[in-house]
């Protein structure tokens, strides 16, 4: 699955009105932390291709999104159900807490 490039001008309709969870790595290309969650995400996509939407938001580009729902510091991968906010992880959490994350929303 490719992972989703989200901007200000397409977050509602890709992310909010989501008929399937969406997990969103807020980053920027100059975060060394973003760096390590990337190939993360990738996979993520992968695995739980159908399951889930993946994407990400370049929060240099978009910080209009970013400021909307109090992104202040990167990484911060946030997972959305039917357009609110369910899960969030500030900092390079690692692959197992992007997979609890995802988990307890598709059983």
């Amino acid at each position: 699955m490719t992972v989703v490039k989200f901007t200000d001008q397409n977050f509602n309709d890709e992310v909010l009105k989501s008929e399937t969870p969406v997990l969103v790595d807020f980053y920027a290309d100059w975060c060394g932390p973003c760096r390590l969650v990337s190939p993360i995400v990738d996979e993520l996509a992968n695995t739980y291709e159908g399951k889930i939407k993946v994407g990400k938001v370049d929060v240099d580009a978009n910080s209009k999104i970013a400021g909307d729902y109090g992104v202040m510091s990167i990484p911060t991968v946030i997972l959305y159900q039917k357009g609110k906010e369910v899960a969030r992880q500030v900092g390079f959490g690692g692959k197992d807490a992007y997979i609890q994350m995802i988990e307890k929303v598709i059983k």
